[in-house]
């Protein structure tokens, strides 16, 4: 009785988002970004969309200030200051610079950084 419970059926349900569909419009440091799903590459296409978020180091994106906009998931720059010693999985979110904002946006205060 309970087995049907924890079968799956075998027809896979359509994906709750798709590829393209819009997530959510985040203002933060006076720039509006969308969010939407996709896949980072490839290999992640077995799985369901994720939210992407824009590559800075590929796009950079600066502030009024010249501030460059950064991902809490980017990987640290050369700049980078922490707690801990840098390693190719350490993250701007780990750097003394990163300055949050909001979902998983911020910003990098370091002034070798900024646009002049």
């Amino acid at each position: 009785m309970f087995t049907t419970l924890f079968i799956k059926d075998p027809v896979q349900a359509e994906p709750e988002h798709k590829e393209g569909d819009l997530y959510k419009v985040v203002n933060t440091f006076g720039r509006t970004f969308e969010l939407k799903y996709g896949y980072y590459g490839d290999c992640d296409r077995r799985f369901e969309p994720d939210v992407i978020y824009p590559d800075f180091t590929k796009t950079p994106v600066y502030t009024d200030e010249g501030t460059p906009f950064v991902t809490m998931m980017q990987d640290a720059c050369a700049s980078y200051r922490g707690e801990s010693k840098k390693t190719s999985d350490t993250t701007c979110a780990e750097c003394k610079y990163f300055k949050r904002g909001e979902e998983w946006f911020g910003i990098c205060t370091c002034e070798k950084n900024k646009k002049h």
